[in-house]
């Protein structure tokens, strides 16, 4: 299964990939630059749009004004592309990081329009446990806080029918899939339990999306593939992309059977064998995946 490249982006952290419906675009954002990324699939147009601190993870926005609802480096943020090139920025939620340096991360909605988003410290390389989980209910609302005690919260995914969410933390030193029960009335989820122990896998756990089967999609980080579990935890199929860090992936296309796959340019390090790290790419799965759920919905 051959992947394509659709964008050589060179994103430095390119997340979040989101797939909009109505405009048959993909949306995604490169993390470090702080910049919204949205190519059409319809003539390949490719346009970018500039944020004030670094942007982590994005959903799109249910109400009439449309946007985007954002995790970023301070807290939640509504944020409305202008013809201009920039973003209208206007405050949701703030958070209280455990310490300086940290930002959000891995985000989406669940089923009811709820959003979630994990926090973590910038730098990786200490391993703290200072990183957590939050809910954010809508506009107006606080973040409540939901796991604590993680270091790279992300992997977030709920089942189609809601009541199954999942959750990862890619830090080297964890490298584990929790699945949880999700109570669709009140927001909480319950009984985790380990789902993939991914040091058993190739690559760390990094950004997921679920099929319409109910199958669970992870990209393995450092390993150039994009692994596809069954509701039981079952390795089913192993997909390759020509990077060694693919970072999010997500289903699209006209009939939502195309996983698009974004990916990161590390810094700093050679990439003669890996020339198109940072782009974005198109896989054939042999899956259908669901429509992403808007904040608010």
């Amino acid at each position: 299964m051959h992947a394509e490249l659709i964008l050589d982006a060179r994103n430095g952290t390119g997340e979040s990939p989101v797939w909009h419906p109505g405009e048959q675009a993909l949306y995604w954002v490169d993390i470090p630059a702080g910049q919204l990324h949205r190519w059409r699939l319809a003539d390949g147009a490719h346009q970018r749009w500039q944020a004030d601190q670094m942007l982590a993870c994005i959903a799109r926005g249910a109400s009439p004004e449309g946007g985007w609802i954002a995790g970023m480096q301070s807290g939640l943020f509504h944020l409305q592309p202008t013809a201009q090139g920039t973003l209208v920025s206007r405050p949701l939620a703030s958070v209280a990081h455990a310490r300086e340096g940290m930002r959000f991360n891995d985000g989406r909605c669940d089923r009811q329009g709820r959003f979630w988003a994990g926090t973590m410290l910038m730098d990786m390389q200490q391993g703290a446990t200072v990183g957590a989980l939050y809910r954010h209910d809508g506009d107006g609302q606080p973040l409540h806080l939901q796991q604590d005690g993680m270091i790279v919260p992300n992997g977030l995914a709920f089942s189609p029918d809601g009541t199954r969410m999942y959750l990862s933390d890619s830090h080297p030193q964890v490298q584990a899939i929790w699945a949880f029960d999700y109570d669709t009335d009140s927001g909480i989820p319950s009984n985790r339990r380990l789902f993939v122990d991914m040091r058993d896998y190739p690559g760390r756990p990094d950004g997921a999306a679920i099929d319409q089967d109910g199958c669970y999609w992870i990209c393995g980080n450092d390993a150039g593939l994009v692994h596809r579990f069954t509701p039981d935890g079952k390795l089913d199929r192993s997909l390759p992309v020509p990077v060694k860090k693919p970072a999010m992936c997500a289903f699209g296309g006209p009939g939502l059977d195309t996983l698009f796959v974004t990916s990161i340019r590390p810094a700093g390090v050679d990439l003669a064998d890996q020339p198109l790290a940072g782009g974005v790419f198109a896989l054939n799965p042999g899956a259908k995946g669901l429509e992403e759920p808007a904040w608010g919905n």
